[in-house]
């Protein structure tokens, strides 16, 4: 089947991410259409609407929308009447359905949900956590944490970390590395403590990248070490092993092999927020 083209316009007034958000989840349902996104952030008077339109005129697409001013999105609405481009605001209808719920008219404030309230701070200092206790360091500071991430090395628990900061999660992850003991802090904490695994033919192909990252070209290396990293056996075994201890512990485990960030941090959280 041949692949279609379409450019595809946004147009907001604050950063775009939460219209790039839901553009690219609608996306992903249409895999046989090359969707070229074409990005307008920061739209907030009718001089830089203008040339948007000049825009789409010259690279025409449909439109999506997340302008709240209303005088802006009547504009928009007209432009892309007589150029026949099709739009959608895709926050209207979520606003006259809260508006109808609430009884409250919505402010239409530009980029509201972009606010340094008490969640933005958290969120900032969640980050600054997740920086001081990346990859085991500051076992002392376990106690402080939200939720502890364990397992072998490359499965992801760093940028689940940082996924996680940016919901305001104090996030630590702590390295399982078989013959070591881990940091008695890991078994007095009362934090959860979530355990991440993977598939071994899945872990193998990433520590083969990483590794051809780190090692430059004709640097010497311990054979021996860089062999049990990528040693199908030797990545069963130390799998298996890391399982064991998750087991011991009663700590759940989370295979993220077929899992996004997101959709593993997700699972974090329902986990955190189950009674």
């Amino acid at each position: 089947m041949n692949q279609k083209s379409l450019t595809l316009h946004l147009v907001s007034e604050a950063t775009g991410q939460t219209l790039d958000s839901v553009a690219r989840a609608c996306i992903a349902q249409f895999p046989n259409t090359d969707v070229r996104l074409r990005h307008w952030n920061l739209i907030r008077s009718r001089l830089q609407l203008r040339r948007v339109l000049r825009h789409i005129a010259l690279d025409r697409g449909p439109v999506m929308s997340s302008l709240t001013d209303p005088a802006l999105q009547a504009d928009m609405e007209a432009g892309c009447a007589s150029m026949q481009v099709r739009l959608l605001d895709v926050l209207d209808n979520a606003m006259k359905f809260l508006s109808n719920e609430t009884g409250e008219e919505a402010t239409r404030h530009p980029g509201g949900q972009y606010i340094m309230d008490e969640n933005y701070y958290q969120r900032i200092e969640a980050m600054h956590y997740v920086l001081a206790h990346d990859d085991g360091q500051e076992t002392n500071g376990l106690s402080e944490a939200d939720v502890v991430l364990v397992g072998v090395s490359r499965v992801s628990k760093t940028p689940t970390c940082f996924y996680l900061a940016n919901r305001g999660i104090k996030a630590a992850n702590v390295p399982l590395v078989m013959g070591i003991e881990p940091p008695p802090a890991l078994f007095s904490i009362k934090r959860p403590v979530i355990g991440l695994t993977i598939e071994p033919e899945t872990l193998i192909e990433i520590r083969r990248t990483r590794l051809s990252q780190m090692i430059p070209s004709g640097h010497r290396h311990d054979p021996a070490a860089e062999y049990a990293y990528i040693d199908l056996e030797k990545v069963q075994e130390e799998l298996r092993w890391a399982r064991r201890l998750c087991r011991h512990h009663n700590w759940p485990v989370i295979d993220v092999t077929r899992r996004s960030i997101e959709e593993t941090s997700a699972s974090i959280l329902e986990l955190i927020e189950s009674p």
